[in-house]
C-alpha cells in the first residue's frame, strides 16, 4: 500500500469509533494519531497523558499546548513507576510494567466517560525490536491504529508534514527510564540527571539525541549533524563541565550514534 492508501485505512478505521480515548505524549506517533482522530470524530475524542518523574516536563507542556490549541479534551493522569513494585530495579519487562499500570488508569477514564474504546501510537517499526510494552497493550485491550493500518514511522512524519504538524520532524522519545542497563536501579535523582543532561543537549540544537546511563559514565547517542557539532573543542569542554556538575565523572559520544533500543543489545 502507498502512504496515502494506509492514511485512508486509518482514517477509516477511526471514523468508525463512536468514540476514543487516545495514549497521548505528545510525541510524532500519538500527535498524529490524535490529531486524525479528533478530525474523524471531533470531540468523541478523548487524550490521557500520564505525568512521572521519568516524562519530561517539556514533553508534558507540549501535550498540554496541543490540545488546547486542538480543543481536545485533554486528562492528565499520575502515573508514577517507580511506585510499581519492583520497577525500579529494572528488569527486562519493565516497559510492561509501565504499560499495564499506565493503560489501567486510561481505561478508568474511559469508563468515566462511558468510551468503550482505548488506543495506543504504536507503529509498524515498533515490531522489530523487543518491546514488551505491547504485549501489556494487547492484554488490556488497546487498539493500535498504525500499525493496523501498516504505518511506518516515515509514513507518519510525511503525513504529519501534510497537516502541518510541528510534530513531523521532532525527535523519537522514549520514556526517560529506557536509559538504564536492565539491572541498574532507577531513581528519581538519576532521572532527573538524564532529563537536564538531554535538555542540555536539545539546547545546542540537537535534533536526535539519548543520554544512556551507566553509572558515573553518561554515553551520548546522537545523529550526523550531533557529530559535527561535537567537532567543537569548546562545546565538548563545556558539555563535560555541565554533565560533571549534574553528578557524571566520565562523558562518551557512542560512535555508532543514535539507534532506538540500544540498550536491548545486551539481552
Amino acid at each position: 500500500m502507498t502512504t496515502q492508501e494506509k492514511n485512508a485505512k486509518l482514517k477509516a478505521r477511526l471514523a468508525a469509533l463512536p468514540g476514543l480515548v487516545v495514549a497521548f505524549s505528545g510525541g510524532v506517533d500519538s500527535t498524529f494519531l490524535l490529531k486524525t482522530a479528533h478530525d474523524a470524530i471531533g470531540d468523541n475524542v478523548i487524550a490521557v497523558t500520564a505525568r512521572s518523574c521519568s516524562f519530561p516536563e517539556r514533553e508534558l507542556r507540549e501535550a498540554q499546548a496541543f490540545c488546547a490549541a486542538e480543543g481536545i479534551m485533554h486528562v492528565i493522569v499520575d502515573s508514577e513507576e517507580l511506585e510499581i513494585e519492583g520497577f525500579s530495579e529494572n528488569p527486562t519487562n519493565r516497559c510492561y510494567m509501565c504499560k499495564n499500570e499506565l493503560f489501567t488508569k486510561i481505561w478508568e477514564v474511559a469508563k468515566v466517560n462511558n468510551i468503550a474504546y482505548v488506543c495506543e501510537g504504536s507503529n509498524m517499526d515498533d515490531e522489530g525490536d523487543y518491546r514488551p510494552g505491547l504485549q501489556a497493550v494487547a492484554e488490556q485491550g488497546a487498539l493500535s491504529p498504525l500499525r493496523e493500518a501498516e504505518l511506518y514511522k516515515a509514513d507518519i512524519r510525511e503525513l504529519s508534514r501534510e497537516l502541518g504538524l510541528d510534530t513531523a520532524d521532532k525527535q523519537s522519545f522514549a520514556c526517560l527510564s529506557s536509559r538504564f542497563p536492565y539491572g541498574e536501579t532507577i531513581t528519581k535523582e538519576k532521572l532527573r540527571q538524564i532529563d537536564e543532561a538531554e535538555q542540555t543537549l536539545l539546547d545546542l540544537g540537537l535534533k536526535q539525541v539519548r543520554v544512556r546511563h551507566h553509572g558515573e559514565v553518561a554515553r551520548i547517542e546522537t545523529d550526523e549533524n550531533g557529530f559535527h557539532l561535537f567537532e567543537d573543542k569548546d562545546i565538548r569542554k563545556n558539555l563535560y563541565t555541565r554533565f560533571k556538575n549534574l553528578g557524571f565523572t566520565y562523558v562518551s559520544l557512542d560512535l555508532l550514534g543514535y539507534r532506538t533500543g540500544s540498550m536491548n543489545e545486551t539481552l
